[in-house]
C-alpha cells in the first residue's frame, strides 16, 4: 500500500461498537426464529381450522377433534424443520462470508463484514466486494466496477478522496478506504433490505400454491354457509350432530398439509445441501435449479483447478532478461490471479536491484497487466504481460505458436516490450510498438469430477455452455478431453455478432466460447434467456460477477472472489464442481415431488367441495364425521404425501405445474365424489328403516368411508409410480392400517365404523373399483395429451 495509516485502535473500535456504529446488515440466509414461528402458526389455513376445531371441542366427542392434533403437529413439524434449515444456513453463511481486511492498531487483520465499524480503514484488492460506503484513502491503479449499482459497464478509476459505494467491487488494482456509512445506512444495504431476506414465499411454486389456496378460501365460504344451513335443517333435533357433520364437510376442503410439505421439502433440501457444503443463499434457488435447461460454466476453477504451474517459457528474444522480469512482475501484485501466482512460484524470489516505477494491474476486461521496470543499471523499459491474441495484431507469426500451445489445452501468456505510453489503458495496443519477448506456457489440471458432471447434465437433457476468458483453442481442447459435444468448434467471442437475434442463434449452435469478456458473458446469458432457456451460471472470478447476477441461478465457488460469492444464490464452499448434480437433483426432487403430492391434496379439495354441494341439494346428512375424514386424510394423503415429498426425483420441472395438477385433480375429485355419494345413497336405501332417522347412519357412513378410502388409496397407487420396493410397501401398509381399524373392536367403536351385512359393503368395494379404473383412464388420457404430472410421466 502507499501509506502506513495504522487505522483505528482497539479502544476506538470498542467505542464505536458501544455506540452501535457497526455494520449491522440484513441477514440473507433466513428469517428470524420469531418470523419462522409466526409464519407457520398464523396462517389462513390455521385460522379456518382453528375455528372448526374450537366448535368440535364445544360439542364433542374428542375423537372428532383429531384433525386439530394433525394441524398442531403440522405446525410443529414446519417450525422444527425450518429452524433446522436456518441453523444450517447460518452456520454455512459464516463459513462462506467474505472477510474484509482492516487495519487496527497498525496491523492488517481479517474481520467478518458484520464486525466493521465506522471509520475502519479497509484494505482493497482485486475481486474484493466493497462492504460499506466510504472514501478512498489510498489508491494504486484502483479500478472499481459499479455495474451492479449503476448498470455502467466500464470500471471506474478511483483516486484518493473519491467515494466508494457498497455493492461495487474491485476490478483491478488495490488501495484502502475509510468506512463512512455502515450497516443499514450504507447504499447497497438500503437497496437490499427486503430483497436479501428470506424469499421462499416469492418462489414460483409457492406462488402457484397460494393462488390455489386463495381460490379454495373463496370457494369454502359459500359452500360452507350452505352446508351449515343444510345440516341444521336435516339434523334439527340434534344440533351437536349438525355441527359435527358441518365441520366434517368443511375440514377436507382445506389442503392444510400442502403448504407444510412445501416448507418441509425446501427445508430438508437446505439441510441436505448443507451436508454437501453447499450454501443456499436464497431458498428459491433450490426450486430454480429444478427448472434449469442450460448450465454456463467458466473453465478455470470449474472444469479445471484454479491453480496453475509454469511448464515452459519459450524465449523469443534471447537477449531479454525474461526470468528477472517474470519474477518481478509476479511479485508486484499483492493479490495475484492464478496465472501470476504460478509465475511468482516459478521465479521466486523476485530479483534484487530491479524495481517497478509504475504499474497497471491485470483486469479481466483488458486481459493484460503492465509495468515500467528499471534494471540495476538504471535503464527503464515498459513491459506488458497478457493474452497473445489481445496484445498482438491478427496474423502476427507469434500467434501461430501460441495457438499451437492452446490447441493442447495449455494457457499461454505473452511478455512484450512496449514503446510508447504505458498508461494508455484502453483495450488493445498491438502493432509495431510491441516487441514479443517470451511465451509463458501454463498448465492446469482438469478436475477429476468434471467429466462425470458433464455426463450427468447430458443425461438429464441440460445443455452445457463453456464461457471462458481464455484462448478459444485452449478452452476447446480442455472441453474435448472431457467429451463435451461441440467442443471441436470453439468460438472466439470477439467475433460474436452484436445483434441479439444473431447472437442467440450463435449461442444456440455452439458450445465453447473463448476470450469472453465480462459484458459478453452477461450478453450470452441474456441471449439464452431470451430464447426461453432457464440459465444457471457458475464462476469464481470478478469477470463472472455480472453473468452470475443476471443468470436465473448463480453458482459461485467458495474460493472465488468475494464479489462472485456475494451475488450468487448458491456457493459451493468446497469448490467441488462435482456437487452441482446433487444441487440440481435436490431442486428437481423438491419441485417434482411437491407437484406429485399436490395431486392428492387438491383431489381431496375437489371431492369435498362437490360432495358438500350434492349433500346440500339432496338434503341428507353429511356422509362423514370429522373422525372418518381424519382417517381418510391421514392414510390416503398426509402419510403417503410426506414420504413421497421427500423421495428421490430427477424429473426436470416444467412451467405450468398448477394447470397440470388441476387437470388430474379435478376429474379425479369428480370421480371420487361420484363413487362416494353413490355408495352412501345406496347404503341409505339398503339400511332404510333399520336404525332410525331413516336408516342406520353409522353403517351408511361406514360404507361411504370404505368407498372413499379405496378410491383415495388407488389415487395414491397412481401418484406413487414408478414403483420401487418402498413405494409398494407404503401402499400395502396404508391398506393394512385401514383394515386394522375395521376389524379391531376398540377402533371400530372409537371411529364409529361398522360394516353391516354384505350388500352395501360389496357395493362400496365395487364402486371403488369402478372409480379406480376411471382414474386409470384419466391417467392414460393425460399421458397421451402430454398434459401430465410427474407421477403420470414416470412410468
Amino acid at each position: 500500500m502507499l501509506t502506513t495509516d495504522a487505522g483505528l485502535s482497539t479502544a476506538q473500535v470498542a467505542e464505536r461498537i458501544a455506540a452501535g456504529q457497526v455494520n449491522d446488515v440484513p441477514v440473507r440466509s433466513g428469517r428470524t426464529v420469531a418470523e419462522i414461528v409466526r409464519a407457520n402458526l398464523l396462517t389462513r389455513i390455521n385460522a379456518i381450522m382453528g375455528v372448526l376445531f374450537g366448535m368440535i371441542l364445544v360439542v364433542g366427542p374428542i375423537q372428532d377433534a383429531l384433525f386439530g392434533g394433525v394441524i398442531i403437529a403440522n405446525t410443529l413439524i414446519g417450525v422444527v424443520q425450518e429452524l433446522r434449515a436456518k441453523r444450517t444456513l447460518d452456520r454455512l453463511a459464516i463459513v462462506g462470508a467474505a472477510r474484509p481486511v482492516v487495519r487496527r492498531d497498525g496491523l492488517a487483520v481479517e474481520v467478518a463484514a458484520a464486525d466493521l465499524v465506522l471509520d475502519d480503514l479497509i484494505e482493497l484488492g482485486h475481486g474484493d466486494q466493497i462492504a460499506v460506503d466510504g472514501v478512498v484513502t489510498e489508491a494504486e491503479q484502483l479500478e472499481v466496477d459499479e455495474s451492479l449499482l449503476t448498470g455502467e459497464a466500464e470500471p471506474v478509476v478511483k483516486q484518493v478522496g473519491d467515494l466508494l459505494l457498497s455493492g461495487s467491487f474491485v476490478a483491478a488494482g488495490g488501495g484502502a478506504m475509510r468506512a463512512g456509512k455502515v450497516g443499514r445506512t450504507a447504499y447497497a444495504a438500503r437497496l437490499a433490505e427486503e430483497a436479501s431476506r428470506f424469499t421462499l414465499v416469492n418462489s414460483e411454486l409457492r406462488g402457484g400454491l397460494n393462488t390455489i389456496l386463495r381460490f379454495v378460501t373463496w370457494l369454502i365460504v359459500p359452500t360452507g354457509l350452505a352446508l351449515i344451513v343444510s345440516q341444521y335443517l336435516v339434523n334439527a333435533d340434534d344440533l351437536p350432530e349438525a355441527v359435527r357433520r358441518m365441520v366434517a364437510g368443511l375440514v377436507p376442503m382445506v389442503p392444510e398439509g400442502l403448504v407444510l410439505l412445501t416448507s418441509v421439502a425446501f427445508a430438508v433440501g437446505v439441510i441436505r445441501l448443507g451436508r454437501r457444503r453447499c450454501l443456499v443463499q436464497e431458498l428459491p434457488a433450490i426450486e430454480g435449479l429444478a427448472r434449469v435447461s442450460v448450465v454456463c460454466l467458466d473453465k478455470t476453477g470449474t472444469l479445471t483447478d484454479a491453480a496453475m504451474a509454469v511448464t515452459e517459457v519459450r524465449h523469443l528474444d534471447p537477449a531479454a532478461p525474461v526470468p528477472e522480469l517474470l519474477g518481478l512482475l509476479g511479485a508486484a501484485d499483492e493479490r495475484p490471479n492464478a496465472s501470476l501466482r504460478a509465475i511468482a512460484d516459478a521465479y521466486h524470489p523476485a530479483p534484487e536491484g530491479w524495481r517497478i516505477e509504475e504499474r497497471i494491474p491485470f483486469s479481466s476486461a483488458r486481459k493484460w497487466s503492465g509495468a515500467t521496470v528499471t534494471d540495476p543499471s538504471g535503464d527503464s523499459a515498459r513491459w506488458r504481460l497478457g493474452a497473445p491474441d489481445v496484445l498482438l495484431p491478427a496474423g502476427h507469426p507469434v500467434l501461430a505458436e501460441a495457438d499451437a500451445y492452446g490447441a493442447r489445452g495449455l494457457r499461454v501468456l505473452l511478455l512484450t516490450c512496449l514503446e510508447g505510453a504505458l498508461l494508455q489503458q484502453k483495450a488493445i495496443s498491438g502493432g509495431p510498438s510491441l516487441h514479443p519477448v517470451a511465451l509463458v506456457v501454463l498448465a492446469q489440471r482438469v478436475r477429476p469430477e468434471a467429466a462425470r458432471t458433464l455426463r450427468y447434465f447430458a443425461g438429464q437433457g441440460v445443455a452445457v455452455k463453456v464461457l471462458s476468458g481464455d484462448n478459444a483453442l485452449s478452452v476447446g481442447a480442455v472441453a474435448r478431453t472431457l467429451g463435451l459435444p461441440g467442443a471441436e468448434h470453439p468460438v472466439d467471442a470477439r467475433t460474436l455478432p452484436t445483434d441479439p437475434a444473431e447472437l442467440a442463434e450463435v449461442v444456440r449452435r455452439h458450445t465453447v466460447f473463448g476470450r469472453v469478456g465480462p459484458q459478453q458473458k452477461r450478453g450470452l446469458v441474456a441471449a439464452l434467456q431470451a430464447a426461453g432457456e432457464t440459465v444457471a451460471m457458475t464462476g469464481d472470478g470478478v469477470n463472472d460477477v455480472l453473468a452470475l447476477k443476471d443468470a436465473d441461478i448463480g453458482v459461485a465457488m467458495g474460493s472465488g472472489s468475494p464479489a462472485s460469492r456475494a451475488v450468487a444464490q448458491i456457493v459451493l464452499l468446497d469448490n467441488d464442481f462435482g456437487a452441482l448434480p446433487a444441487v440440481v437433483a435436490e431442486g428437481r426432487r423438491v419441485i417434482g415431488n411437491i407437484e406429485r403430492v399436490a395431486n392428492l391434496f387438491l383431489t381431496k379439495t375437489v371431492y369435498s367441495v362437490l360432495l358438500a354441494v350434492v349433500v346440500v341439494l339432496s338434503q341428507v346428512p353429511y356422509p362423514f364425521l370429522p373422525r372418518h375424514l381424519t382417517i381418510i386424510s391421514s392414510l390416503t394423503i398426509g402419510i403417503p404425501a410426506f414420504f413421497l415429498a421427500l423421495a428421490p426425483n430427477s424429473e426436470r420441472a416444467r412451467p405450468g405445474s398448477v394447470g397440470r395438477v388441476l387437470r388430474f385433480a379435478v376429474p379425479a375429485g369428480v370421480v371420487a365424489m361420484g363413487a362416494t355419494i353413490t355408495s352412501y345413497l345406496f347404503a341409505r336405501s339398503v339400511y332404510d328403516g333399520v336404525g332410525g332417522h331413516g336408516g342406520d347412519l353409522a353403517a351408511e357412513t361406514s360404507a361411504a368411508t370404505l368407498t372413499l378410502f379405496l378410491v383415495g388409496l388407488w389415487a395414491v397407487a397412481i401418484i406413487a409410480r414408478p414403483y420401487t420396493w418402498w413405494r409398494v410397501l407404503l401402499v400395502l401398509a396404508l391398506g393394512c392400517a385401514f383394515t386394522v381399524i375395521l376389524v379391531v373392536p376398540f377402533l371400530q367403536e372409537f371411529f364409529q365404523l361398522s360394516l353391516v351385512g354384505v350388500v352395501a359393503p360389496g357395493a362400496a368395494v365395487g364402486l371403488a373399483v369402478a372409480a379406480g379404473l376411471a382414474l386409470e383412464v384419466i391417467r392414460a388420457g393425460l399421458r397421451r395429451s402430454g398434459a401430465d404430472t410427474p407421477a403420470v410421466r414416470h412410468e
